[in-house]
């Protein structure tokens, strides 16, 4: 379903829904960071979406990572809680939604990294090649709160 991100944007469109999301930084032996390029707006981002009924966000986690990348993970911590309501996310159906994601930090257990439906690329990076890298605002922060390792949560 296309999307367009608004962020601190005065004709951004008034949210009508709030929908539980979650992001993964998944991070390996190296402390690389696993990053998907999306195939909806081309923008490189952490592997996630939204939770479905009948699961944990915890299980959410682990099962938007597997259909986007084929990798599967374990769950380490939670990194961030994000529901900057300057973010709105407006779907060709009318729905506009606040930002709501929860932010995981994970490690890889096994699978094969490959691509998807919602991913044009899957690729493990260093954490200094991702100023070069075509990132949305929000999803910068993301990422960089679950690289620093923080000892406590964000909550935004």
């Amino acid at each position: 379903m296309p999307k367009t991100d608004y962020y601190n944007d005065p004709k951004a469109p008034e949210a009508n829904s709030i929908v539980v999301a979650v992001a993964v930084a998944v991070q390996d032996e190296q402390d690389r960071i696993l990053l998907i390029k999306r195939s909806d707006n081309a923008l490189w981002a952490l592997p996630g979406g939204a939770q479905d009924i009948g699961e944990t966000v915890t299980q959410a986690a682990a099962r938007e990572v597997h259909e986007e990348t084929g990798l599967d993970v374990e769950v380490i911590n939670l990194s961030g809680i994000y529901s900057d309501p300057n973010h709105v996310i407006a779907y060709d159906d009318g729905e506009v939604r606040q930002e709501f994601s929860l932010c995981f930090r994970a490690r890889p257990t096994g699978g094969t990294p490959r691509t998807s439906s919602e991913s044009s690329e899957v690729r493990w990076f260093e954490l200094s090649e991702l100023d070069e890298l075509d990132i949305h605002p929000t999803m910068r922060l993301r990422i960089s709160h679950a690289a620093e390792s923080r000892t406590s949560t964000y909550l935004g």
